[in-house]
Parts: structure tokens; C-alpha cells; sequence
């Protein structure tokens, strides 16, 4: 990803209690996302938590995903149409409330 581009991070929490269906977020939640999203996306990554910073610890996120956009126009435009559909879709494949986090790349 290039300078300047907007990444809007999206943390899913782990823990006892949690649960997080990886196979229903890659193969139905991403797909109907990036439809509905469209051309606006200009790169995305969906990651496993494996674990914490000290070895043999417990990942804090069941998983995070990236989805970077060219300007914060251009998130909100294609976000804020959708947000419903796309917050709607959470019951499906987990029972946490996503922690969400908007950055600029910087290098």
C-alpha cells in the first residue's frame, strides 16, 4: 500500500465466551463486503490471531482484517451506503462487537 492511502482496520476479539466463525467471514462476510464495497477497496487482508506477545500466549484477537481505500471520501462514500448490510451481516459469524481503527499509511 502506498503513502497517504486510508486503512480501516477491523479487530474481532478473542476470549473465553467468544466465538468467531473463520470460515463464514472469508467465504460469505469478505465476498458480500468487497461486492458491496466495490471498486473502492483498493486492497484488503483477513488474518488468523495465533497468539500474544509473550510465547505460548492467547492471540487478543480471534482475527483483524485491512481494507485500504485511496482517500477517507472515498471510505465514508462506499462504507456509509452499506454500513447497515455490512454491520447486519456480525450475527452471522461472531457474538463480539468489532473494535475498529481508521489510519493513514505513513511509509
Amino acid at each position: 500500500m502506498k503513502k497517504g492511502m486510508i486503512k480501516v482496520s477491523v479487530l474481532y476479539p478473542a476470549g473465553e465466551g467468544k466465538k468467531f466463525d473463520m470460515d463464514y467471514y472469508c467465504n460469505k462476510h469478505i465476498p458480500m463486503v468487497a461486492g458491496l464495497l466495490g471498486d473502492a477497496v483498493k486492497g484488503a487482508t483477513v488474518e488468523k490471531g495465533l497468539g500474544g506477545a509473550a510465547p505460548g500466549s492467547n492471540a487478543p484477537y480471534a482475527a483483524t482484517s485491512n481494507l485500504y481505500f485511496d482517500s477517507m471520501e472515498d471510505y465514508k462514500n462506499a462504507f456509509g451506503a452499506n454500513a447497515d448490510k455490512i454491520m447486519g451481516d456480525l450475527p452471522n459469524f461472531t457474538n463480539t462487537q468489532p473494535e475498529i481503527q481508521i489510519g493513514e499509511v505513513v511509509v
